[in-house]
Formats: structure tokens, C-alpha cells, sequence
């Protein structure tokens, strides 16, 4: 049985760290069960992003949607930062690694912002709970100094989308993440 835990940080994000079994072969790791999870839904879509060293890729959020991230190659540096009005950890920043030595994954619920810097050339897999929408498609600046996350990389590469995100102060009305569900 895995180790699920979920953050100190952030409420209702949920860290597993996955039991491996293994012989001669090689290894089986167990890295999902919607049950783990008690904001869990069905999974709809699965999705891939290699990326290489250096490479920083949001901060994005979602106001419908949860991700689950695995990294099986490489070493992600995970930035998560809760946007979610009324939420006890409403404004926590917390930043984890993710790795294919470790196999940990990583449950971000809808409000919670999250990116990650490429510590390594990499591969990440998020499998998510709704359907692409890009209406549901947000974020917020990586750089930030209200969020002020270590994304562990000197000279990142951004893509322009990334480098044009708000302030959180400046997050649009429409656009902010819903009033958190728990008490």
C-alpha cells in the first residue's frame, strides 16, 4: 500500500509515495486510485510534457479541474500555491520534488496553482478530472513575489504565455478561484 499524505502546507493536496515491488525484471509501482483522494474524481484525460533542463512551465490553475502529476523520467521541481478564497491555507506556497527515482505523485486540487521547473530533462504525465477547456486555462505569474517560490533553476525557459501571466493581485474577477469548499 502506498504512503498517501496529504500536504502541510496545503489543504486538500495530496503527496503519494508509491511502494515499489520488483525482481530481476524490474519494478511495478501502483501510482493512482481515485479512493486515495477525497476531492477525487474520474480521471477523463491523460497527458505528457517532456521538457528539458531548465525549462519552467507555469504557474497555471484551474477553477473546475484536478491534475495528478507523475514524473517517470527526470527530476521536477513542483511549485504549488493556494488561490483559493476562504481556504485555511489560502496564499501557502509549497514546493516538493517529483522524480522517476521516487515515483511520488502529486494531487493538486481546482484553485491551486501549480508549475514546475525542469531540474533535469524530464518527462511528466497529469491525468486530470474534466476535459481540456481553455476557458478553464489560468494563471499566474511565475515570478511573483507575493508567491515567492524557489524554482531551483538560474536562467529559465519560459514560454511567452508564461511570461505574460497577472500578479496574483491582478487575477481578473471572473477569473479567481471559487471560495474554498471546505470548512
Amino acid at each position: 500500500m502506498p504512503k498517501i499524505a496529504q500536504s502541510d502546507l496545503i489543504a486538500d493536496v495530496y503527496v503519494v509515495e508509491p511502494e515499489g515491488h520488483g525482481d530481476e525484471r524490474g519494478r511495478f509501482y501502483e501510482t493512482y486510485r481515485r479512493s486515495w483522494f477525497p476531492l477525487g474524481r474520474e480521471m477523463v484525460q491523460g497527458n505528457r510534457s517532456d521538457k528539458a533542463a531548465g525549462a519552467v512551465v507555469g504557474l497555471h490553475y484551474h477553477l473546475h479541474q484536478a491534475d495528478y502529476w507523475l514524473c517517470p523520467r527526470g527530476t521536477a521541481r513542483v511549485v504549488l500555491h493556494d488561490l483559493r478564497e476562504g481556504s485555511p491555507t489560502d496564499g501557502v506556497t509549497q514546493m516538493l520534488e517529483i522524480s522517476g527515482e521516487d515515483c511520488r505523485g502529486v494531487f493538486i486540487p481546482p484553485g491551486v496553482a501549480h508549475g514546475f521547473a525542469s531540474l533535469t530533462d524530464l518527462t511528466i504525465t497529469y491525468l486530470v478530472d474534466s476535459y481540456y477547456n481553455p476557458d478553464d486555462e489560468l494563471g499566474v505569474a511565475w515570478d511573483d513575489p507575493v508567491i515567492a517560490a524557489d524554482w531551483g533553476v538560474s536562467d529559465p525557459i519560459l514560454s511567452k504565455r508564461d511570461q505574460s501571466n497577472p500578479w496574483r493581485a491582478d487575477i481578473p474577477a471572473g477569473r479567481q478561484p471559487y471560495r474554498h469548499l471546505r470548512t
